[in-house]
């Protein structure tokens, strides 16, 4: 099978429905940028290599990548326009937000209370983890005009708020576990450099 296909030379492509779309299309925009986010997932990932510390950050990222797969699946089959048996096919629970929230809370309580804002970096997975949490957000802010139409279901739109969260704590883990220390936000630090 050939990787092109030559069917999205002009500037469209299918969604799962069937249905033809333009590429800027905003459906288009939130499934690329779920992609994107997967990417940077997956730099962590390989980041992480072999370091038996990071080991089980490592398995949860790679089960996060399958799970945006779904949503992406998700997200091609708006909901007001696809036949009953495509939805079945790529429904979105919310059992995956729930396993979000059990590694946040056993991850952050091994984690030093924050009192201020961090900035983005320390371990370079850390800090790709950090980035994959900004393109997260905003491929949450992509969704919610799709929830809002009713394109996409409320447990896609929770899953990406609270793997922002996942990805967030476990940027700080993946830190603490490579004893990087963190680095506070200094407010105005720009005035004290004078």
């Amino acid at each position: 099978m050939k990787v092109y296909t030559r069917s999205g030379d002009r500037g469209e492509t299918s969604l799962f429905t069937g249905e033809r779309i333009p590429k800027n299309h905003d459906l288009l925009e939130a499934i690329g940028t779920v992609d994107e986010c997967n990417c940077s997932i997956g730099i962590a990932v390989s980041l992480i290599g072999n370091q038996s510390e990071l080991f089980t950050v490592k398995e949860q990222l790679e089960t996060i990548q399958h799970a945006l797969f779904d949503v992406g699946a998700a997200l091609a089959t708006p909901r007001t326009r696809a036949e009953t048996s495509k939805l079945n096919k790529t429904r979105f629970d919310n059992e995956a937000t729930t396993l979000l929230e059990q590694w946040i809370d056993a991850m952050d309580a091994t984690l030093p209370p924050l009192h201020t804002f961090i900035l983005p970096g320390g371990n370079p997975c850390g800090a790709v983890l950090h980035q994959a949490r900004s393109v997260c957000r905003r491929a949450e802010r992509l969704v919610v005009p799709l929830n809002k139409r009713a394109d996409v279901s409320d447990h896609v739109l929770v899953y990406l708020n609270r793997l922002s969260d996942y990805l967030f704590v476990a940027s700080r883990y993946v830190n603490h576990l490579m004893n990087m220390p963190e680095t506070l936000w200094e407010k105005h630090k720009i005035s004290q450099q004078h």
